[in-house]
């Protein structure tokens, strides 16, 4: 059977090792022993940054960084169950909370000013600070694994000689949203201190305390928060997802990079009424799926990754896109959104039946399940004869664009569906042959992978700036990085000029360090910048 990684890992690592030119020695996150990251603050430093993390309740976008030696720290909350109106691809409940506008603690009866030293992720966006009176404070900013909450864990140490006085807020923030704006009614976003008075801190003692960040319906009780207890879980996770599916090559960086990736794949999985759902996120994009991001690009690396919630959120995906299946052919819509209640379809057929019938027989294939593959195989195959209809005159696959949504041009049929078509054709196969298939089937699937692979050679194989590749479209001249499609699907013909074209300053535009900014690593590979898609 078959056992490649999706070809998204290639795409991520063709953007990494496409070079040009040495970074500066001098960059700002570099790679620490313990699997993460690290940022070391220099003296009047002035930098800005955001993460996305998210939890089974809620996604949270914390930016964070400094101002001339001040702390800087927001929280953008998105709860993608508490629907709000008019209830779309973008009607999550989310609000912004600046740290600065909750009362700061006291010492020696002064607001604390936090001077940043380190910022350090794994999994958890950590911050360690110097304030009045040389007291120590570090941050701990991380979502519930399975409640509507988002923490931050505060440690306040004294590491002088001196007793101080610590005088800890009691918070009690919130906000409530008018219920004629939401699907549920009105809904209350909450900042709370799990802990708060006055205390003598002592030489090297240490205090802790919570803010609890919350999300829910005006009417419902407040949430139960244990922040270690939430820490741990998180950790869990974290330490879990990185043990998982290990990536060694030469670069520290690109080993680092995939660690990460896999964090955010399977944490960005929500709990909705229709399911277990991933989602792209992005501050937008939630409580729902889409057949390149979840059928295409994330379900089919799932199995590898070990984790029950991403397995099953892969399967609920298909079900979902399986609903609209017809006896007329009538294309299933590319997004099922609002918990699986509605769907979009503003950009036509964008390939979507080549994308599901990939992802859904790659899925199957990995993950190993029989049962599974019984499910999955009446899609798998209803795909298959759509595409077969979409044939075009030279037997590639038509669509009315693909999954950049006309962001870029793609002709009547395009490299990289057809690509899809193909290798879910192969991969049906092999699983037919698991599921005892007729095998008149399986062989009329052989030869149309045959005929698709040849009709890619001569529809889209020709010379493009030189290079014996592909055009993306017909009447494409400017070479595209999804040339790299039909590598990943073991179509090796032109591979050699593809790799050179990949690899080219035709392709790839060379630019100056200060252009690009400063790189977030520490890195022995040197940058390049993508010219095009």
């Amino acid at each position: 059977m078959k056992t490649t990684l999706p070809y998204l890992c290639l795409f991520m690592t063709v953007a990494h090792l496409t070079c040009y030119g040495q970074p500066p020695q001098d960059t700002r996150w570099n790679i620490t022993p313990d699997q993460g990251i690290a940022w070391q603050v220099k003296e009047n430093d002035t930098h800005f940054d955001h993460i996305e993390m998210s939890g089974l309740y809620l996604s949270s976008i914390v930016h964070y960084g400094v101002d001339q030696g001040t702390i800087k720290q927001k929280v953008h909350l998105v709860f993608p169950m508490l629907r709000t109106i008019p209830n779309d691809t973008h009607a999550s409940l989310s609000h912004d909370i600046d740290y600065h506008e909750l009362d700061p603690i006291k010492i020696n009866g002064v607001p604390a000013v936090e001077t940043p030293k380190q910022f350090g992720i794994k999994g958890v966006l950590a911050i360690r600070s110097v304030a009045n009176e040389g007291i120590e404070i570090s941050h701990q900013l991380f979502p519930s694994t399975n409640q509507a909450v988002f923490i931050d864990q505060i440690q306040v140490h004294n590491p002088t000689n001196q007793e101080v006085s610590i005088d800890i807020p009691k918070i009690e923030w919130s906000h409530t949203t008018a219920a004629d704006q939401g699907v549920y009614g009105a809904y209350t976003i909450q900042v709370r201190s799990d802990r708060h008075g006055k205390f003598t801190l002592k030489p090297n003692e240490t205090l802790d305390y919570a803010l609890i960040y919350s999300g829910k319906m005006a009417s419902e009780a407040l949430p139960y928060v244990a922040s270690n207890y939430e820490l741990n879980r998180r950790n869990k996770l974290v330490h879990e997802t990185f043990s998982n599916l290990v990536l060694e090559s030469p670069d520290e960086v690109i080993n680092r990079e995939f660690a990460f990736a896999k964090l955010r794949a399977v944490e960005s999985i929500f709990y909705t009424k229709g399911g277990l759902m991933h989602a792209p996120g992005g501050g937008s994009y939630y409580a729902a799926i889409w057949a390149n991001d979840q059928a295409e690009y994330a379900n089919p690396f799932f199995p590898f990754q070990g984790n029950l919630e991403a397995n099953e959120s892969a399967i609920n995906s298909f079900r979902h896109f399986a609903r609209y299946m017809n006896p007329d052919y009538r294309p299933i819509p590319s997004s099922i959104i609002a918990e699986g209640t509605d769907f979009w379809n503003g950009a036509g057929d964008r390939g979507d039946m080549a994308m599901i019938a990939y992802g859904a027989s790659r899925f199957a294939l990995a993950n190993g399940d029989l049962k599974s593959v019984q499910e999955l195989w009446p899609l798998i195959t209803w795909c298959l004869e759509y595409c077969r209809r979409q044939l075009n005159e030279e037997g590639v696959v038509r669509s009315d664009s693909d999954e950049l949504e006309g962001r870029f041009p793609a002709g009547k049929a395009n490299l990289n569906n057809s690509s899809l078509y193909y290798d879910a054709l192969v991969s049906a196969v092999y699983l037919g042959k698991e599921l005892k298939a007729d095998p008149t089937i399986l062989n009329q699937y052989r030869l149309q992978s045959e005929r698709i692979k040849a009709a890619i050679e001569t529809y889209f194989g020709t010379t493009v700036s030189g290079f014996e590749t592909y055009q993306y479209y017909e009447g494409n001249d400017v070479l595209r990085a999804w040339i790299c499609t039909p590598l990943t699907v073991d179509i090796f013909s032109r591979s050699h000029g593809t790799i050179d074209a990949l690899f080219s300053e035709k392709l790839l535009v060379p630019v100056k360090a200060a252009d690009l900014g400063e790189p977030l690593f520490k890195s022995t590979t040197p940058y390049w910048r993508s010219a095009i898609l």
